[in-house]
């Protein structure tokens, strides 16, 4: 009997893992599925762009999966006994799983985050916070919560196409404050000319209708609030009953199986990935590919008979985008300690242009 494998997903990591896997086997050994909520593919390195109002490539996913088979539907659940995921009134049996949900925005980092701020996780709430900043009048205060790269792409974004507006960024650490000397005086001078306020130990405790609410007492008054300060997997897998961590990531092993469910495979995002020194992955485009990969890999291996290599995966750079002229590369050491070279300003803006662009190919051609 045919070995059906399914992919929740179509993300990098997802559609990576699908298009390996139809082509590493057989139609007679294997028949993929890939299963996701949107027709289109969601280029999440591009958010701060939507979110600023600008028009993004939002390719087909039939147009993107090279071999598998594509079911539009949202996964509800997962019954991993008897392996079995139900899409609305329809169930799908798996004989092995792939995990490629992906991340939400963490609501949960300060009350009224739910009720009152904007998140940048997905193409609903980024339109929404498009929607929400064309609205805000001139002179009018957008804040920023988060100095990751997140928050800094999104605050740089927004600064340079709405500049009637006042961006304030809120961090409790300085932002890159792991980069290099020369990576963060970049980013303050691209701070300052584009207008973008940075308040540092600033550590946000409650959000409600009229902006932040700070720990030392203080409110930062905003028209808008942007929560950038965290991320988690969907519950789906903890629900489902299998191992995660605290932040609902399936804890897996070094092939990117679950170390509590055999069948089930877990990648980008949603996976709590470590390295072989046991350093754990961040999320990231960069975790997702190699990632998807290394389950593809894996699963073929096994079912041919093979016993599968371990995740081997090293850090190159971190691209941070600063606006649409303007970026920063910090290279990174294996284990994504900062060197001291980086490269800024315009190059920068096209070698991470360059990245995304060949991040998505990437996806198509299944890892390489």
């Amino acid at each position: 009997m045919t070995h059906h494998i399914v992919v929740i997903g179509a993300g990098y990591a997802g559609l990576t893992a699908a298009n390996r896997l139809a082509r590493r086997l057989s139609p007679g050994q294997a028949q993929v599925t890939l299963v996701n909520a949107a027709g289109t593919f969601l280029e999440r390195v591009r958010l701060h762009q939507v979110a600023a109002g600008q028009a993004v490539p939002e390719p087909a996913v039939t147009d993107l999966a090279r071999g598998a088979r594509f079911v539009r539907g949202r996964v509800e659940s997962i019954t991993a006994d008897r392996r079995e995921l139900r899409l609305g009134s329809t169930t799908m049996r798996y004989d092995t799983l792939v995990y490629a949900a992906g991340s939400v925005a963490d609501l949960e980092g300060a009350p009224g985050v739910a009720e009152h701020a904007l998140t940048v996780s997905g193409t609903g709430d980024t339109t929404r916070l498009r929607d929400r900043v064309a609205r805000i009048p001139a002179g009018g205060v957008l804040t920023v919560v988060g100095a990751g790269p997140t928050g800094i792409e999104v605050a740089a974004e927004l600064a340079e196409s709405h500049r009637r507006l006042r961006v304030r960024l809120l961090a409790a650490e300085d932002p890159g404050g792991r980069w290099s000397p020369a990576a963060r005086a970049h980013l303050r001078r691209a701070f300052d000319r584009l207008g973008v306020e940075v308040m540092t130990g600033a550590k946000v405790v409650r959000v409600d209708a009229s902006g932040a609410r700070l720990a030392d007492g203080r409110s930062v008054g905003s028209d808008a609030v942007v929560w950038a300060a965290g991320f988690r997997a969907p519950a789906l897998a903890r629900e489902a009953g299998l191992a995660v961590d605290g932040h609902d990531r399936v804890l897996v092993d070094r092939t990117a199986r679950s170390i509590s469910h055999p069948d089930v495979y877990a990648v980008g995002d949603a996976a709590a990935v470590r390295a072989s020194s046991g350093q754990e992955l961040r999320m990231a485009c960069a975790t997702a590919l190699p990632a998807g990969r290394q389950a593809a890999d894996a699963i073929a291996d096994r079912i041919n008979g093979r016993e599968p290599g371990p995740l081997r995966f090293r850090y190159v750079v971190q691209c941070v985008s600063l606006g649409r002229r303007d970026g920063l590369i910090q290279f990174v050491h294996a284990d994504d300690r900062p060197r001291a070279m980086t490269l800024t300003g315009r190059s920068a803006a096209l070698v991470k242009e360059l990245v995304v662009r060949n991040a998505l190919r990437s996806a198509q051609r299944g890892g390489g």
